[in-house]
């Protein structure tokens, strides 16, 4: 019966992460509304995706440690209830700035919600079951990124910009209620000092693991960033198809998902090893193959596999080097995956516009092969660190 209520805790959690994730997302899809309906230029709407971007890295490694001795219960429903609130803002505000404030000062929280999912989820299963219950979590993450921008887009073409935002605060407001009904509280049994969690950052395989996911991050949505790009000035699709290809993709991220659990939890640190070599695979033969049609659904399916691999892999990789500091490890990792997708994108980007819209792969290509040079010297670190503590 336990068993059976952990497991119901899970998926709540991965509906909150969905909620949050479709916010943050989700208006990539109505960015052209927004600039015509509050009168200001694509790139001044864009603000409300970066900017959000840009709060939740800046807010990653702090916010979490600030609530990281408050119950677990309550810092959920509080963070999800400022969702709500910053969503209802969002839909029927008139000013542009407000709505920009009514969607950064949630972003600030993201970091201790999302943080806080993965270390609940795996504190609420057995050890062995670890990996699996947070690869569950990541599929709210990639149900968030693929259902958020097409279906927002949907529900303001044919109704309002005030209902796509209002479609937003529905799955915070569920989650919110799922959690208020069904999650039992969960008091922090023994607070970690800020000391205690911030020692994890003395450590080399710390920052070698930062670096990793700053690079594998770089490596996956720096490219991923100009798909759409892709698939219309290589590959020659038409919009209904490159919409296809994406919903294809992300599909295949959630797919991924799953598969990283039970690769993690039997395989580690031979899967991590093994990862950017198989997305060096994928990235040469989108190079190589990019322009042609078949082939390239065929590229995008394995390479969304993958994309929802490395999104475990790159979680695993510093929460596994900070065990004793989850939830500041979770903060360190969010952070590091935005910095990641931030640098990849403009890196990638240059390619684009120096050379051509084909050599976005190069940019990829290159932080696979600086993820390589941080995993070895890591795994070297970390074997060794667990020797010393079974010694110890």
């Amino acid at each position: 019966m336990k068993t059976n209520r952990n497991h119901f805790i899970v998926y709540i959690l991965t509906l909150g992460v969905f909620g949050i994730l479709n916010t943050e997302m989700g208006v990539i899809g109505i960015l052209p509304m927004i600039a015509d309906h509050y009168q200001v230029s694509i790139s001044t709407a864009g603000l409300i995706v970066s900017l959000f971007a840009l709060a939740v890295a800046v807010s990653g490694p702090t916010m979490p440690l600030l609530f990281s001795g408050m119950n677990r219960k309550k810092v959920m429903l509080l963070v999800l209830g400022i969702f709500i609130v910053g969503n209802l803002v969002s839909a029927f505000t008139s000013n542009f700035i407000v709505l920009l404030i009514a969607r950064v000062v949630p972003a600030f929280f993201h970091p201790v919600y999302v943080s806080l999912a993965f270390t609940v989820a795996a504190a609420s299963v057995g050890k062995e079951d670890a990996s699996k219950a947070v690869a569950k979590v990541f599929v709210g993450v990639s149900a968030g990124m693929v259902l958020g921008v097409p279906v927002s887009s949907l529900i303001a073409t044919y109704t309002s910009l005030t209902y796509a935002m209002l479609f937003f605060a529905a799955g915070t407001t569920v989650a919110f209620v799922a959690t208020l009904l069904f999650v039992p509280t969960i008091p922090v049994a023994q607070r970690l000092s800020y000391g205690t969690q911030l020692r994890v950052l003395k450590r080399s395989v710390t920052w070698l693991s930062i670096a990793g996911v700053i690079f594998m991050n770089g490596a996956v949505f720096g490219v991923y960033s100009y798909l759409a790009e892709y698939l219309k000035t290589v590959t020659k699709y038409d919009w209904n198809t490159i919409s296809v290809m994406l919903f294809l993709y992300g599909a295949a991220n959630i797919v991924g998902n799953m598969m990283a659990g039970k690769l993690l939890a039997n395989h580690p640190l031979r899967t991590v090893i093994f990862y950017p070599f198989a997305m060096l695979a994928v990235y040469i033969m989108l190079f190589s193959m990019g322009q042609f049609s078949v082939p390239m659904a065929f590229i995008v399916l394995i390479w969304g596999i993958l994309g929802g691999i490395g999104g475990n892999i790159t979680q695993y990789w510093v929460v596994s080097a900070a065990p004793e500091a989850p939830e500041f490890a979770n903060g360190v990792f969010l952070t590091s995956a935005n910095l990641g997708t931030t640098i990849g994108a403009a890196v990638c980007g240059l390619f684009i516009s120096g050379i051509s819209t084909q050599y976005v792969v190069i940019g990829g290509i290159l932080f696979l092969i600086l993820s390589i040079a941080t995993i070895y010297p890591r795994v070297s670190l970390y074997r060794r660190m667990e020797d010393s503590n079974v010694a110890g």
